[in-house]
């Protein structure tokens, strides 16, 4: 982790770099740096910020038409200038950048410091360029075959692009668990950890596959082989993405942007998939494996994060519409804990960037042990929707800010379309309720940019609020989900300790914590457990706690009761979750920017987590 790109071709590589770099900033990342060849090698890094690595280098020499670029989240090392890459051999002669984590690091570090190596850096990374560089030597191969031959010896993930004065006219990519694109352009490559930094110059990219290496010419084909020596043909995949996705476009910030972005993002996930006036329900990507959704004995959902709530919400949709038994699960405690599964079990594993490392081994597990693997993603082309049998991508566009937004909503807009298209098939659901809900959920778009005019009421509640040092948010049935959802983004963005509870669970141990100084966010909409809601808003206000309640549009009783009360348009109980995330997003956003925090790139957080 965190982010790399590269060029090579005929322009100057140090513009392209560096916006590059700015590109993959909100990966998350604590230090940067640059390889630039021309003759010379010259790196140049530091820790911090990508402004602070231009402003070091200021003066130097930039020139030359091959580099390398990387972002770093600090996996082995402090944060500090030694430690950022990329990292260089002990000839000077190569660099490279890294993303993943090398795990027999150590046994590898302890054989090359007895042959004589000195390390600079306390990474992981430092051992493979030094790996790579003794291979060389010992071996008496050329650099291509030093890199195969190395990577053998590797344990672990990585995404690594080198570059050598002794080679002046090649790159050298591979990828093992974390992601990596290479975009071709005319007599030019670009790479990158993800098409952001690309789509600028080529809608043409390949996907690296596992344990796949690239030599990239400065002119001539590509040539793809896999580190066990197996010639590939590069599959060419044309970018849909636009450049506006990936730029601000007036907004403060990438998340307030996002969250605006819902009403079409939402629509777009529905697109193609659902015509309620024809009563129809299809998504495309899993329509082989219907049969095996109607005969299953039970669902999994593995998944981490924002997309594990997204899961909590499909596992009261399944439950509820097709009656097939389902399990949530934390994707890095299920790879770990020997599940049981059964062959024919459907397995769907949800993630945004579709690169998430403890959901692809959890994949890679279950899959292993004969289940069947629904993937849902937003990134197409991505490790996750390349190792599942079927799937559905989200379609909700690049998600920039670091705390989800988007894409939560979509995770669960495309549950719902799958739950209603095996319970329509299945005939678990009767007719006349399955059209009933095919059209309120075609109208949430429409409800959606409705609740977007909470936001001018949201920010000034969050002048109230954005001192608290504690939060505790309510919901029961399909909202309980919405809860945790609302305190992690809190604890995201904010930095404010937030705690989500089943709202009857209360009593059990967090009533504790209220007072006059507790807000309590209650998801209190008049659908599910109302009258059970409005008794635990009840036992808060005994105890003196702060209500913020979100209510469904007139409602009279829980108004009287709060505190503060932010309205939502009515729907259908079970999408209530995808209208009333928003305004706890936007409440997360506005007392975030009111207390001076990095919105979109909270500390010590990465977008996505390709390593352990």
């Amino acid at each position: 982790m965190c982010g790399i790109v590269g060029y090579i071709g005929p322009r100057e590589a140090y513009p392209i770099l560096i916006k590059g770099l700015h590109r993959l900033e909100y990966r998350g990342y604590d230090s940067a740096g640059i390889a630039l060849l021309d003759g010379s090698l010259r790196l140049y890094k530091t820790s911090g910020k990508v402004s602070d690595l231009e402003d070091k280098i200021k003066g130097n020499n930039l020139s030359g038409n091959i580099g390398i670029g990387h972002t770093r989240w600090a996996t082995h090392g402090e944060p500090n200038d030694s430690n950022a890459h990329p990292h260089c051999s002990t000839s000077g002669n190569m660099a490279l950048i890294h993303n993943g984590i090398i795990e027999n690091y150590a046994s590898l570090k302890k054989e090359l410091i007895n042959r004589g190596y000195h390390f600079r850096s306390n990474t992981d990374t430092e051992v493979l360029i030094h790996l790579i560089e003794e291979t060389k030597l010992q071996e008496g191969v050329d650099l291509t075959e030093a890199v195969r031959i190395a990577l053998n010896h590797v344990i672990g993930a990585y995404a690594i692009v080198l570059v050598s004065k002794d080679n002046p006219d090649m790159l050298i990519a591979a990828k093992k668990g974390s992601p990596l694109v290479i975009g071709i352009g005319k007599n030019e490559f670009f790479i990158a950890s993800d098409a952001s930094p690309i789509v600028e110059y080529t809608k043409n990219v390949v996907y690296l596959d596992e344990e796949e290496m690239a030599v990239i010419p400065r002119q001539g084909r590509l040539k793809i082989k896999t580190i066990r020596n197996q010639e590939k043909t590069p599959y060419i995949h044309h970018l849909e993405m636009q450049l506006s996705a990936i730029e601000k476009e007036g907004f403060p910030h990438f998340m307030l942007k996002e969250i605006y972005e819902q009403p079409r993002s939402v629509k777009d996930s529905m697109r193609g998939r659902l015509n309620a006036s024809k009563g129809v329900v299809a998504l495309g990507g899993i329509i082989d494996y219907q049969q095996a959704f109607v005969n299953a004995r039970r669902i999994i959902i593995v998944a981490c994060g924002t997309s594990w709530h997204a899961g909590l919400v499909g596992e009261c949709l399944f439950e509820d519409l097709t009656r097939i038994p389902v399990e949530v699960e934390y994707a890095s405690e299920f790879r770990y804990r020997n599940p049981i599964i059964y062959e024919g079990d459907i397995v769907i594993a949800i993630s945004q960037s579709g690169e998430t490392a403890d959901t692809l081994a959890a994949v890679e597990l279950a899959k292993a042990k004969g289940a069947i693997i629904i993937g849902i993603c937003n990134v197409v082309g991505s490790s996750i929707a390349r190792a599942t049998h079927a799937g559905s991508y989200t379609h909700a566009g690049p998600e920039i800010g670091v705390a989800s937004t988007k894409a939560f909503t979509a995770q669960v807009v495309v549950l719902a379309l799958m739950a209603l298209s095996v319970a329509d098939k299945k005939g678990t659901i009767p007719k006349p309720r399955f059209h009933q809900l095919i059209n309120e959920l075609e109208s949430i778009p429409e409800k959606l940019e409705k609740t977007l005019e909470v936001n001018q009421q949201i920010e000034e509640l969050s002048h109230i609020f954005f001192n608290a040092r504690n939060f505790l948010y309510l919901g029961r049935g399909y909202n309980f989900p919405v809860a945790l959802e609302g305190a992690l983004k809190l604890k995201e963005i904010s930095y404010i300790h937030a705690e989500g509870y089943p709202a009857a669970e209360m009593k059990h141990g967090p009533i504790a914590l209220i007072d006059e100084n507790m807000p309590v966010v209650v998801i209190a909409t008049k659908k599910g457990s109302y009258e059970k809601v409005v008794s635990n808003i009840q036992e808060v206000k005994a105890r003196k706690g702060v209500i913020i309640a979100l209510i469904t549009q007139g409602d009279t009783t829980v108004r009287q009761m709060a505190d503060y009360v932010i309205e939502i348009p009515e729907t259908d109980e079970i999408f209530v979750p995808i209208v009333a995330t928003i305004p706890l997003q936007l409440l997360s956003y506005h007392i975030a920017v009111l207390r001076g925090c990095n919105v979109d790139q909270p500390r010590n957080l990465a977008k996505s987590v390709t390593v352990e």
